[in-house]
């Protein structure tokens, strides 16, 4: 399925039901989508206006790094529901012999790291657009500050919900699998954490709060 092509009353339907699919990796890469937008939308309010030239540049580097998110964290939506899906049909293997106990397992723990990796895919991308989101919200058109805001929420909704699935998917597989996700997430967390307050306070500014 992908959920791209939904409307979006039937993808909260969707979301809303008992069906595994989607779930909290969908909903992260879907926030990651619109952070991406409204990244866009300030970025489009910033560039060229005489009265934001100093925040040309800054709004043309997160213009770039956006454009390209919308497109992928759509795919990453349908690619989060697909290796959950993948995870379940492994579960359903047959397991009368030692060959086939052992084929299940292997397909276990593979369909599940795949089911880490998605999402981990997910908040470094957040991450990446979260970067920019401090400077825009300095910088760009200060009339749309309080949209800077929401992207900044949203992208770190993104990597925080995007690890939360990384977790859960790592836990139930043998430690040495997924090495690099274990070792980087908490790190990915604490940047995301920090520039995410960073964003608030350069919005708070510029709202006069």
């Amino acid at each position: 399925m992908n959920w791209m092509d939904m409307t979006l009353r039937d993808f909260q339907a969707a979301l809303a039901s008992s069906s595994p699919t989607p779930g909290g990796g969908t909903a992260a890469a879907v926030a990651l989508g619109q952070a991406a937008a409204l990244t866009c939308m300030v970025t489009d309010l910033t560039i060229g206006k005489e009265k934001w030239q100093e925040g040309w540049q800054i709004a043309e580097d997160a213009q770039n790094a956006a454009i390209p998110l919308m497109g992928r964290a759509g795919e990453l939506a349908t690619e989060d529901s697909d290796s959950f899906d993948a995870v379940m049909a492994c579960f359903k293997m047959p397991k009368d012999t030692t060959e086939e106990i052992e084929a299940r397992r292997n397909c276990i723990h593979q369909s599940t790291l795949k089911a880490a990796e998605v999402p981990f895919e997910t908040a470094t991308l957040a991450l990446s657009l979260l970067r920019h989101l401090p400077d825009l919200a300095e910088k760009g058109n200060g009339n749309a500050a309080s949209d800077v805001g929401v992207a900044a929420l949203l992208a770190s909704a993104a990597v925080k919900g995007a690890l939360y699935n990384v977790e859960i998917n790592l836990s139930s597989i043998p430690e040495e699998m997924g090495a690099h996700m274990r070792k980087l997430s908490p790190d990915i967390l604490e940047e995301a954490r920090v520039l995410s307050r960073e964003s608030m306070k350069s919005v708070n500014s510029r709202l006069g709060l």
